[in-house]
């Protein structure tokens, strides 16, 4: 028996972080899957289990700091692995480092790391994924006690274990994240990687030679000082998920924390800095 579904197609202004925050409230509701799209993101929820009312208590809809519109859409059934293979690309890192699903085909790279997305977010932050990959090809991290904060699907972490970090602590807040990226660790065979549900309160009394935060501007400026506090003498830190007109907000916070900023990389708009103390 097929299932019918019903899309919600949603266009958001500014997309980031609105789409984040979408995706996170509508999470907290019976909607099971969603792709990003070009202008927001796609949300699909069982016919038998829509209403109308359940978007009263998505709060970013009634947002001044976001314009938020939806077309409605019904369909048959859907073929999660058909709309993955529309909407999550692999990422090939200068041939080098290959993150890919299963449904892409293998191809003859030093870091072969297959994911499949629990939920299907689509190729939006492949810019920032690409440079924290580049990062942490460019730099050891042999045998260094490594953090993937806001894990996601746990790429970076996975990438950090296949050269040589250990131990690994990957940590999402969002319960689906958090099952994907053990899923994924498992995938890859991964024997080194902790994966935990929470946020940055977690981080009290830990300490790290790596760091790796690929989240948002805010959410990094509210968490700075626990990265500062947990990173190690000569430690570095990799952030991500920010534009480069976000910069010198984010070089304010590190530097009155005594981190230097060490290397920055573009793309599209999007940058990937590091920093050491």
């Amino acid at each position: 028996m097929s299932v019918s579904y019903i899309g919600l197609h949603f266009t958001i202004s500014p997309k980031e972080p609105g789409a984040e925050i979408l995706i996170a409230e509508l999470g907290e509701t019976p909607f099971e899957s969603f792709i990003e799209t070009e202008d927001g993101i796609s949300a699909y929820i069982q016919s038998e289990f829509w209403n109308e009312s359940l978007l009263d208590a998505i709060m970013i809809l009634k947002s001044d700091d976001f314009k938020v519109t939806y077309t409605k859409e019904e369909i048959e059934q859907v073929n999660w692995n058909e709309e993955w293979e529309k909407n999550f690309e692999p990422i090939d890192v200068g041939g080098i480092c290959y993150v890919r699903a299963p449904f892409h085909e293998k191809k003859d790279a030093q870091y072969d790391i297959v994911i499949e997305p629990k939920m299907s977010f689509g190729t939006g932050h492949h810019e920032t994924t690409f440079m924290m990959v580049q990062h942490l090809l460019e730099n050891d991290v042999e045998g260094k006690k490594t953090l993937d904060m806001g894990c996601g699907t746990a790429i970076l972490a996975i990438l950090a274990e296949m050269k040589g970090a250990k131990p690994i602590d990957a940590i999402d807040i969002d319960n689906w994240c958090y099952l994907n990226s053990i899923e994924n660790a498992e995938r890859n065979n991964c024997e080194h990687i902790s994966v935990y549900e929470g946020d940055a309160a977690l981080l009290e009394g830990k300490k790290y030679d790596v760091i790796i935060a690929n989240i948002n501007r805010n959410i990094l400026l509210n968490d700075m000082q626990q990265y500062a506090d947990c990173l190690n003498p000569e430690g570095m830190l990799f952030l991500s998920g920010f534009y480069e007109e976000d910069i010198p907000f984010i070089d304010e916070s590190c530097a009155a924390k005594g981190l230097k900023l060490a290397k920055k990389l573009k793309k599209n708009n999007w940058v990937a800095l590091k920093y050491v103390n």
